[in-house]
């Protein structure tokens, strides 16, 4: 698990490329402390950089960029391949020889032997960039989950790539501010991919590899994530007995590791279930990480001890306190690298783990979406019964003042983001234009007639699974964990994400993948067996912080005055007389903090 950057440039000198590539890689030490390193080729003018956390083969033979022994084929690398062994086996039948012990080095081998067609063959979470010298050709490739970011900048035949927006910006590549960012932070509460906050610096989808030809400095974007069409499983039982083997595979596999490795445990279903799985793979091994609150109704100890109980290994448990937030806020914000209304959690409970001495952990993430966890799940049939009635019908609601019924407003708009924005929206359109003084129609430009966002593509009708896993998933959570774990130096792997396991999920009949009276049945009754009925019997809690109390007591967010403009004074208000849920006023503090 590391950082990335590069560049491919002909305006530049080899010595400038090298320059801001370096500046690139310093930036994103934090993600990489433990090794460094820099290939440059001068005859098409490439430079690759490279800042590692070493985690399998701790040895020098895992310093990147790395190449094969003929130095024909250059790699730099951030992720793991949970299933490197088993195509290195096959490698070594074909003729491949290895001289380390990493999954790096078997990224190379399926290169040469296979082609791009060894894309397919990964499972894991990964974004590399790999430069064929004998065909000229540089790609950006992208896990099938779009786990781990990758981020690029074309310009005047010029390619620059990193792991994190802020390299690009600190090199001076990418120097202009995207002039629709704060539109699309207020509408979504994140910056929905492909967007960022600088102008032409997109994320690469997910799945998908970036194709650079150096002769022509031209390139095209492909997907190399096949879907396959399997029988569906429609019976309960089978399907139990598939997700009981094919999640225990998902969790062996990822707790492979050469550092200590361990589990978020926040005491809900998720993170319980996959540190029961661990320890019985890992027993003393296997460390924990919780976190608690002196706020009661925050306080998951008691739903934690039940599991702790149950396990072997080392326990970590840390307290997070209103002065805490207060002194970390600052820090929180700056390594969020784009604003999000999300990941204070993940920050806080990734620095704790790194303090323990863990170099990778984890976490429950996809759960929720692959089984019908979220109350969208319940909500989206009555967002369908509103979709038969004419457009024309909703358009009084722009005068709605309650902020409840607000999101009604969202049903003006015949597009299918508007009906995620009515199901996870933070403000509507009329108050982001009051907020940012700006013309309603630009703001419904913005959200609804620019290019589409690239998994709508496949969006075909109203589906809360759809939903969760391509919008709030992709462009929130996976994001903010994957960007807050690695300000601390810590890997944050995702077992319900395994493409293996999502394929077999993706297989189950819906009817009885979901269920409107039990969220998350067929996953809980799959390990009912091992899961206390009192970690599932109960209402979802998620892993959640005081953050409403926490808010309005910081000095910052609930002073009106310190914010610009009638409307987000008035929001500010509300905040402190409990009418508004904090994130609204976060995302206010942060535009601020952006100004």
């Amino acid at each position: 698990m590391c950082r990335i950057t590069g560049m491919i440039s002909h305006r530049l000198q080899p010595d400038e490329i090298r320059e801001k590539v370096m500046v690139m890689c310093n930036t994103l030490q934090h993600g990489g402390p433990d090794d460094e390193g820099i290939f440059s080729d001068d005859k098409v003018n490439l430079v690759f950089g490279h800042r590692r956390l070493s985690i399998i083969d701790l040895s020098q033979n895992g310093h990147q960029p790395m190449a094969d022994v003929r130095q024909k084929v250059w790699i730099t690398f951030n992720g793991e391949i949970y299933n490197y062994l088993e195509l290195k086996d096959q490698l070594i039948a074909l003729g491949a020889r290895f001289h380390s012990n990493t999954d790096t080095e078997v990224i190379i081998a399926a290169y040469i032997y296979w082609g791009m067609a060894c894309f397919s063959k990964l499972r894991g979470i990964f974004a590399f960039a790999l430069y064929d010298t004998e065909k000229a050709l540089t790609y950006l490739v992208r896990d099938s989950s779009g786990v781990k970011p990758l981020y690029y900048h074309i310009e005047n035949g010029q390619l620059s790539f990193s792991s994190e927006v802020k390299a690009l910006k600190k090199a001076g590549i990418a120097n202009e501010t995207d002039p629709n960012w704060q539109i699309r932070f207020l509408a979504y509460g994140h910056i929905p991919e492909p967007y960022t906050t600088l102008k032409n610096v997109y994320s690469l989808p997910k799945g998908e590899f970036l194709c650079w030809h150096h002769h022509k400095n031209t390139y095209e974007i492909h997907s190399y994530h096949v879907i396959t069409p399997n029988t569906r499983i429609t019976d309960f039982e089978e399907a139990k007995e598939s997700i009981r083997t094919a999640l225990k595979l998902a969790v062996n596999r990822q707790l492979i590791a050469d550092a200590p490795i361990g589990v978020f445990l926040s005491g809900g279903i998720d993170s319980s279930l996959l540190t029961l799985l661990a320890n019985e793979e890992k027993k003393a091994q296997l460390k924990t990480i919780s976190i608690y609150f002196n706020e009661k109704a925050y306080d998951e100890r008691m739903y934690q001890s039940l599991v702790l109980k149950e396990i072997d290994g080392e326990k970590f448990a840390h307290i997070v306190k209103q002065q805490d937030f207060e002194e970390f806020l600052p820090r929180i914000i700056a390594d969020m690298d784009m604003p999000t209304t999300d990941g204070i959690n993940t920050w806080f409970i990734s620095k704790y783990a790194h303090e323990d001495g863990l170099k990778a952990v984890l976490s429950g993430i996809g759960a929720d979406e692959l089984f019908g966890g979220y109350p969208s799940f319940n909500r989206i049939k009555y967002l369908k019964r509103l979709r038969k009635y004419p457009v024309s019908l909703f358009q009084l609601t722009n005068y709605f003042t309650s902020d409840r019924y607000k999101k009604i407003s969202f049903l003006n708009y015949d597009h299918p983001l508007a009906d995620y924005l009515m199901l996870r929206g933070l403000y509507n359109p009329s108050d982001i234009a009051k907020i940012l003084d700006t013309d309603i129609h630009h703001i419904e430009d913005v959200l609804f007639n620019e290019k589409p966002l690239p998994n709508i593509r496949n969006y075909n009708e109203l589906d809360a699974a759809w939903f969760e896993t391509n919008l709030y998933m992709q462009n929130q959570l996976l994001r903010d964990t994957d960007v807050m774990g690695m300000s601390q130096a810590l890997e944050i792997r995702v077992p319900f994400l395994d493409e293996d396991f999502k394929k077999l999920t993706d297989n189950i009949s819906s009817e009885i993948r979901f269920d409107s009276r039990q969220p998350k049945k067929l996953l809980i009754d799959s390990f009912k067996d091992i899961l206390p009925e009192a970690i599932w019997n109960r209402s979802k809690m998620g892993f959640t912080f005081p953050l409403q109390e926490w808010m309005k007591a910081y000095p910052e967010m609930n002073n009106e005055d310190l914010f610009r403009g009638k409307k987000a004074q008035s929001i500010v208000k509300s905040f402190k007389n409990n009418s508004l849920h904090w994130s609204k006023v976060f995302s206010l503090y942060q535009i601020r903090m952006h100004a």
